[in-house]
C-alpha cells in the first residue's frame, strides 16, 4: 500500500457518488455493433449502462479508443462515479490480470483527473493477481506528475519503487525530468539526472533534450549549450527534436539567419523535418525577410515535404502582416484542399486585406473565403461568422 501521506494528498478528488442502483440494472441487449452504439450515445447514464452491458465483450474491452472516448465523455459530464464503477469492474475480470490492461486503467484514471484512483490501482495490482513491473510504475508516475505535487512525486519515485522492488529505467527518470522542468525547478532536474547516472541509469537523448529545451526557454542558453556539449561528450548524439529546440530558441531571439544555417546543416545530414522548416519560415517572416521565407518554403517542397496545418497558418498569418494578400489567398486555397482552416484572427485579417485592396477580384476572393468558412466542420460560432460577414459588408 502507498504511504498515508500520498493517500491523503489526493483525497480531495471529485466526489464519487454511489452507483449501486445503476450497477444492478439488467444488461441491455446489444442489437447492433456495440462500438457503434457507444460512439453514438450522448446520454451519460445510457452510455454507462451500455458500457457495463459489454464488460465481457472483447470487441469493446480490447478497443483502446472505446475506453478513452467513454471515460472522456463521462469525465466531461462530471460523472466520476460512473468512471470508477466501470473501471473497478474491469479490474475484477480476467483481463485485470494483464499488466498491459491495468496500465490502461491507470492512464484512464489519470486522463479523468482521478489521481488517487490511479495510484491505488497500481498499489493494489497484487489483489488482481497482476504482476507489477516498471511499465505500470511509469504509468502511475506519469499520472502523478500531473498533480505538480513535488513531495508526492519525489516520495513515489524513491520510496514506492523500492517498496515494490521496481527497478527504475531511463523512462522513469525522463518522466520526472519533464515534470521538474515544467514546474520550473531546472537545477533539481539536472541534479536528478546526474544522480541517476551515478546509479547506473544512463541519460538518453530525450533526457538531454528535455533539459536543453527547458534552459533555452528560461533564457539560460549558456547552460543549454553546455548540456549539448556534455551530451555529445558522453557519446549521446542529438536528434531532430534536439536541433529543433535550438532552432526554436534562435527564432525566438530573432536570429533567423543562424536558424537557417542550422537548417542547412540538418538538411545535409538528412534529418530535418516539417517542424524545422516551419520554425525557420516563421523566423524569417517575423524578422521581415519575406523573400527568404519563401525560399525556405520552396526548399521545403523540393525536399518532398507537404505543408501541414501549422506551416500554412504561419505563412498565411505573416503574409497578411506583410500586406501580401494575394499570396496569402493562394496559400489559403491550398490549405483548404485538406480542410485546414487558419485561425479566426488570420481569416479576418485576410478578409480585411482583400476587401481594402478595392479591386473587384479582391472582393470576390474575400466572398469565396467566406463561403468556405460556412462549410467548416465543426462550424465556426455564430459570433465568429457574424464578424467575418461584417468585414465584407463594410464600405
Amino acid at each position: 500500500m502507498l504511504s498515508l501521506r500520498l493517500v491523503r494528498r489526493f483525497s480531495t478528488l471529485p466526489h464519487i457518488v454511489p452507483t449501486t442502483a445503476i450497477a444492478r440494472r439488467k444488461p441491455i441487449k446489444v442489437d447492433e455493433p456495440a462500438l457503434v452504439k457507444l460512439k453514438n450515445e450522448r446520454d451519460p447514464e445510457k452510455l454507462f449502462v451500455l458500457f457495463k452491458a459489454n464488460a465481457h465483450n472483447k470487441v469493446v474491452i480490447e478497443n483502446r479508443f472505446a475506453f478513452e472516448d467513454t471515460v472522456s465523455r463521462l469525465a466531461g459530464a462530471g460523472r466520476f462515479d460512473y468512471i470508477e464503477n466501470l473501471l473497478e469492474q474491469q479490474k475484477t475480470l480476467p483481463q485485470g490480470r494483464r499488466e498491459g490492461f491495468i496500465l490502461r486503467i491507470i492512464m484512464l484514471y489519470g486522463s479523468a483527473g482521478m489521481t488517487k484512483h490511479a495510484i491505488d490501482t497500481f498499489s493494489n495490482m497484487h489483489l488482481y493477481g497482476c504482476k507489477r513491473t516498471v511499465k505500470s510504475f511509469n504509468a502511475a508516475l506519469k499520472v502523478l506528475t500531473q498533480s505538480r505535487d513535488l513531495g508526492a512525486i519525489e516520495s513515489f519515485f524513491s520510496n514506492v519503487s523500492s517498496r515494490f522492488g521496481i527497478e527504475l529505467d531511463v523512462y522513469s527518470v525522463n518522466i520526472v525530468l519533464k515534470a521538474f522542468c515544467e514546474m520550473g525547478i531546472l537545477e533539481k532536474a539536472f541534479l536528478l539526472m546526474v544522480k541517476m547516472e551515478k546509479l547506473g541509469i544512463v541519460p538518453d537523448v530525450i533526457s538531454y533534450t528535455t533539459l536543453i529545451a527547458a534552459f533555452y526557454k528560461a533564457s539560460r542558453p549558456e547552460i543549454a549549450n553546455g548540456l549539448w556539449n556534455l551530451m555529445v561528450l558522453k557519446g549521446c548524439l542529438p536528434n531532430t527534436a534536439t536541433f529543433n529546440v535550438r532552432i526554436q530558441f534562435l527564432v525566438n531571439k530573432g536570429r533567423a539567419w543562424e536558424a537557417n544555417k542550422l537548417l542547412a546543416f540538418m538538411r545535409s545530414k538528412k534529418f530535418s523535418d516539417e517542424v524545422t522548416y516551419n520554425l525557420v519560415i516563421k523566423g524569417f517572416m517575423v524578422a521581415g525577410y519575406l523573400e527568404m521565407a519563401m525560399r525556405v518554403y520552396t526548399a521545403f517542397h523540393s525536399e518532398g515535404y507537404k505543408p501541414n496545418q501549422k506551416v500554412y497558418q504561419t505563412m498565411i498569418h505573416y503574409l497578411c502582416g506583410a500586406g501580401k494578400f494575394d499570396m496569402a489567398y493562394q496559400m489559403f486555397k491550398e490549405s483548404m484542399q485538406n480542410n485546414w482552416f487558419p485561425s479566426v484572427h488570420t481569416i479576418n485579417n485576410l478578409l480585411e486585406g482583400l476587401r481594402k485592396e478595392g479591386k473587384n477580384d479582391g472582393i470576390d476572393k474575400a466572398k469565396y473565403i467566406y463561403s468556405l468558412t460556412l462549410k467548416r466542420v465543426p462550424p465556426f460560432s455564430a459570433a465568429q461568422i457574424k464578424a467575418m460577414k461584417s468585414i465584407l459588408s463594410k464600405n
